[in-house]
């Protein structure tokens, strides 16, 4: 059942959203909109325009939206960490990287056993300081999203960087193409988007689960979710578990069973999605060539 912006599939997404929201374009003129990542404090929205290598912000007070970089190395996914600072994954730099306040950068993982990455695409803090990413081809599959390459690291993996040490370990190499990371709220579960896609012959297009344990390994994988149109890309959760993750024709809600229970009808295929506002229930989307926001009846988690 369809009713404006949303399409209801289960009776526990109703009291989700409210028909008498919409879904906003409040920003258009991406190649590729990817990462958006809200920043409480400055109350704006940063996210990547890949193929235009520049990151935007838009402002949620003047509702005005600016260059924030230039020349950002094709940056892919972008978070808030803890403190304040932006956090992002360079596909064309093959670096993760942290803008501190001074406005300087610190390079937080650029090899991984004297190889470099691929093309940093998602990030991910969890309350303990650590940065995990995702390392797919994307960036250096073409000239679209980055320089066309050859791999240095011979595969696709999952990537944890140690919060006081710095080291680099992989924690997952049997993905086709790792690609959005979330943790569920209890951080006891890492989720990852496989968007390997038609580019394989298993055709892989679902979000696994793994657990995930004190010493910073990964077990598990089973599979959650698959996608029913396109393939996920970003997600994110909401307060009570709930994942709101990218597909062709919107966000898709799962419930924490796995059940497909709505979504957010968008005009264009999505990439990623935040959570923002000042009470973390306004939804920031990236989908293909805008940024939307919708006011829902949920919350975004936070990060403690």
């Amino acid at each position: 059942m369809a009713e404006h912006e949303f399409e209801i599939l289960d009776e526990r997404f109703r009291y989700l959203v409210s028909m008498a929201a919409r879904v906003e374009q409040i920003y258009h003129g991406s190649v590729w909109a990817e990462g958006p990542a809200y920043f409480p404090l400055h109350r704006s929205v940063i996210w990547s325009d890949i193929p235009n290598n520049r990151l935007l912000r838009w402002d949620e007070l003047s509702e005005q939206t600016f260059v924030y970089e230039h020349d950002s190395k094709f940056t892919n996914g972008n978070i808030c960490d803890r403190n304040g600072r932006l956090v992002s994954s360079r596909q064309g730099a093959k670096d993760v990287v942290r803008r501190e306040h001074d406005g300087s950068i610190t390079v937080l993982a650029d090899k991984f056993e004297g190889k470099r990455f691929n093309s940093p695409n998602d990030v991910v803090e969890k309350s303990d300081g650590s940065i995990w990413f995702t390392d797919p081809g994307y960036g250096i599959d073409s000239y679209f999203e980055g320089t066309k390459l050859e791999s240095e690291i011979g595969g696709h993996h999952v990537y944890r960087v140690d919060p006081l040490s710095g080291d680099v370990t992989k924690v997952a190499d049997d993905f086709r193409r790792p690609n959005g990371l979330a943790f569920s709220p209890d951080e006891k579960s890492l989720y990852i988007v496989d968007s390997g896609g038609i580019r394989y012959p298993d055709n892989r297009k679902h979000i696994r689960r793994f657990d995930v344990h004190e010493n910073g390994t990964l077990s598990g994988g089973e599979v959650f979710a698959e996608c029913t149109n396109g393939k996920f890309d970003g997600f994110r959760f909401d307060d009570e578990g709930r994942i709101w993750t990218s597909a062709s024709d919107g966000v898709h809600v799962y419930a924490d069973d796995g059940d497909l229970i709505g979504k957010v009808l968008v005009p264009e295929g999505v990439s990623n999605l935040t959570f923002g506002g000042p009470r973390r229930n306004r939804l920031f989307i990236t989908a293909t060539s805008s940024l939307y926001a919708v006011h829902v009846a949920a919350r975004g988690h936070k990060l403690t």
